[in-house]
Formats: C-alpha cells, sequence, structure tokens
C-alpha cells in the first residue's frame, strides 16, 4: 500500500508540458522573463510619464497618460509584493 502511494506521489510530481498546448515544448526551453518584464514595465511607466510633456490642447490626453502610467505601476508594486511574500504562503 505505502509503495503505491509512494509512486502516486511521483508521478504527480512530474509535469510534463503537452506540445499541443505549447508548441515551443518541442524544441526547448519554455519559460517567462519576470525580471524583463518587469523592467519592461517600469520602462512603460516612465515613458507614459515623458509623454505628458508636450503642445496638449487638452487635458483629456494627460488623463489618460497619467492614468495608465498609475494603473501600470500599482500592477508592478503589487507583483513585487507578491514575489516578497510567496515564500511566507
Amino acid at each position: 500500500m505505502a509503495g503505491k502511494a509512494v509512486e502516486k506521489r511521483r508521478q504527480a510530481g512530474v509535469r510534463t508540458v503537452d506540445p499541443r498546448d505549447e508548441p515551443s515544448a518541442e524544441w526547448g526551453w519554455h519559460g517567462e522573463f519576470p525580471k524583463a518584464s518587469r523592467i519592461a514595465g517600469w520602462f512603460t511607466v516612465f515613458g507614459l510619464l515623458v509623454m505628458l510633456i508636450g503642445n496638449h490642447e487638452n487635458n483629456t490626453e494627460n488623463v489618460w497618460l497619467i492614468g495608465l502610467a498609475v494603473g501600470l505601476a500599482g500592477l508592478l508594486l503589487m507583483d513585487i509584493r507578491k514575489q516578497r511574500l510567496s515564500w511566507r504562503r
């Protein structure tokens, strides 16, 4: 009985990626770039705020730029918090 439980646990621990779901699994590494994504996110926030400098006739553009920058910065900060607290859960 214990042998079956151990074998079941070993099989559950092995995760395979189905090539039909993710074609890149056939030819190599399949993963994410979390550090590069965060850097790109902060660069985007900076770029949105730099776009405030200009000859805007109306403040509608400014509201959208600031709103998108604040929203993206909020998501990035939540991601940082989630990353710091993930080992505690």
